[in-house]
């Protein structure tokens, strides 16, 4: 029995690693042909990135097309294994073009840092301290990065918040602009950086110094008039039913707000950007006041759909694997967003577009005829046909209404007896 226990597996060759879990995981030969096989991501780099490297693994990268923003056309790049989505997104884009298309602007790019500090007997004067001196730590905070500096940004501001219960602690936020980056590494280093004169200042113990995944100060925004010409009067109300459902009931909010994502994260995967930072963030911003649908949706003077959304996105152009892994780089480019802020306009509007086609199928049609017309596909190539034979077992299971692995291997098989 091998034993999963291994020391110094990260110092092996990508070959050893291969070999130990061939033999562990009883691979067969054909299955590290496959592991061994690598796409534009070269071995040798994806082993520098993160650790204990075996092989790359490939996602389908799709183009969503007919967007235009702030009167703008872009070509949305999308990195997702989920039927549908990319051609929903491009379908709302369509719909909403008719009507100009979307609005979007996001605040500026500011991130926040916690420092807790505990073991303070005067809370509040501990407080009335770190305030006094808040000029001095941000100067101290700014010394960590020239580049924010010499852009006008970086530590911008300090609040304190006081517990007194169910824990004594004070949480200190360092409030930080950073530009077209992401922003965690930076903020992480001006958190340890202060934390020193913060325990001078209180007397108390720092604890934790890290960036909050919250960005309440970094939010995007985006609109979209939906024409009840193209989709119908009776869809529009039911979206704002449905919308309504969203409000009242946190089990259809939390689908809904999942919907969302969808669009966004493809995107952020897409472009090698931190997408469980953005779930994290989406979906604790969703939850400030209660937990609720990000997009809303309302009927205007004319009887058309008005939907927005407003989301907080932490995204970057530069930094991190975005520049690094060359499909990602390309992914940008073809994005053609020269900013961080633009950037996050765009995934708003693409949030959007991605909730309202899905709410749109739910509240009309239902998600399950195109959704598992769709997932056909995905069945007839694990059924194991080949490129020329997919559609073929894909109409074939449509015209029959049994859409299951079981009957895409029964046409499949009977195909090629045929043939």
């Amino acid at each position: 029995m091998v034993s999963s226990e291994v020391s110094g597996f990260y110092k092996m060759t990508v070959d050893e690693r291969l070999n130990f879990v061939k033999e562990f995981s009883r691979l067969s030969d054909d299955d590290i042909r496959i592991l061994r096989t690598n796409g534009s991501l070269a071995i040798d780099k994806a082993d520098k990135i993160i650790e204990n490297v075996i092989t790359t693994i490939e996602m389908p990268l799709g183009i969503a097309v007919n967007f235009l923003i702030n009167g703008k056309d872009y070509l949305i790049p999308m990195a997702i294994e989920e039927p549908s989505v990319v051609a929903a997104a491009s379908n709302a884009a369509k719909v909403a073009r008719k009507s100009g298309g979307f609005n979007a602007y996001a605040t500026e790019p500011v991130m926040i840092g916690e420092i807790q500090v505990l073991g303070i007997d005067s809370l509040y004067l501990a407080k009335m301290n770190i305030l006094r001196d808040k000029s001095r730590i941000l100067e101290l905070a700014n010394t960590r990065s020239k580049t924010l500096s010499s852009l006008g940004a970086g530590a911008k501001d300090i609040e304190v918040n006081v517990y007194e219960r169910p824990h004594r602690m004070l949480i200190v936020h360092l409030i930080v602009d950073v530009r077209d980056a992401m922003g965690a590494n930076v903020v992480n280093s001006m958190c340890e950086y202060v934390a020193p004169e913060i325990e001078k200042i209180t007397g108390g113990r720092v604890n934790l110094r890290i960036l909050s995944n919250l960005t309440k100060y970094r939010v995007a925004y985006a609109s979209a008039v939906f024409s009840k010409d193209i989709i119908g009067k009776e869809a529009v109300d039911n979206i704002v039913e449905a919308y309504r459902m969203a409000v009242v009931d946190i089990y259809r909010a939390s689908t809904n707000n999942k919907g969302i994502m969808n669009g966004i994260d493809a995107v952020l995967v897409a472009t090698m950007n931190d997408w469980r930072a953005a779930e994290a963030n989406a979906h604790s911003y969703a939850a400030l006041e209660g937990y609720g649908p990000l997009a809303k949706y309302e009927k205007n003077s004319n009887g058309d759909l008005v939907g927005t959304i407003e989301i907080p996105i932490a995204v970057g152009t530069v930094g991190g694997t975005t520049g690094s892994i060359d499909k990602a780089r390309i992914a940008r480019k073809i994005l053609g967003v020269s900013n961080a802020t633009e950037f996050a306009g765009v995934l708003a509007a693409v949030g959007l577009a991605q909730n309202f086609s899905a709410v749109r199928a739910l509240a009309t049609e239902g998600i399950q005829r195109g959704h598992m017309e769709l997932h056909a596909r995905n069945l007839a190539l694990s059924a194991g046909a080949s490129p020329e034979e997919v559609d073929s077992v894909v109409n074939e299971m449509i015209s029959s209404k049994e859409i299951t692995m079981s009957n895409a291997i029964k046409i499949l098989e009977k195909m090629r007896k045929t043939k």
